[in-house]
């Protein structure tokens, strides 16, 4: 499903890599080095769940180095993400970004998801490279109500993890991505309580 990027959205996510680039040698955000890697491995790999995406307010659980919820927030202004991580120096990093970048519809919060308190329930909650599918939703429960959906990204995709979704939810769609230039499978996998 092809999306439009626009100039200052094209800016703004090389700027990204290039701010977690830099921080990334003192603080170990990402295992990927290269910009021209993290550019396909973290930013095109982010942006393609965008038309998947239903409703105004996200959670990114897990978010590490703001991963996919800066990208998504940059691609997707009319949107709101609560970028959910328990490490310190990752929400550092996320408000450093979000302040240089002139980035307003996110929200860094330090907390184990477990933890999070909810006031409004998440339309969707994202999660990429965060935990098995089924820890996922039972950690996260709660921060969704019947209308809401969880939107796990995933690499290769196995029945077994499929199979150990727990009954209180229903698998909604798995989705297979295509992000360009990257080697191996990814698939977005869309769960919804019963």
């Amino acid at each position: 499903m092809p999306f439009l990027v626009s100039h200052e959205q094209q800016h703004k996510l090389i700027d990204f890599v290039l701010l977690l680039h830099k921080w990334n040698k003192a603080y170990n955000l990402s295992a990927v080095r290269e910009p021209e890697q993290m550019l396909v491995k973290h930013i095109f790999d982010s942006i393609v769940v965008s038309p998947y995406l239903k409703g105004e307010l996200f959670a990114d659980v897990g978010t590490g180095p703001g991963l996919p919820g800066i990208p998504l927030a940059i691609m997707n202004p009319d949107k709101t993400f609560h970028l959910i991580d328990s490490l310190g120096k990752r929400i550092r990093f996320i408000k450093q970004a979000a302040h240089e970048l002139n980035i307003e519809n996110i929200l860094p919060i330090q907390n184990r998801v477990e933890k999070v308190l909810v006031n409004q329930p998440y339309d969707g909650v994202l999660s990429r490279a965060f935990a098995s599918l089924n820890d996922m939703l039972q950690w996260c429960s709660h921060l969704i109500d019947g209308k809401g959906q969880f939107l796990a990204l995933k690499g290769q995709l196995h029945e077994e993890e499929l199979n150990q979704i727990p009954e209180q939810f229903k698998l909604v769609q798995s989705i297979p991505l295509l992000i360009p230039s990257l080697n191996g499978e990814r698939h977005l996998v869309v769960v919804a309580k019963n």
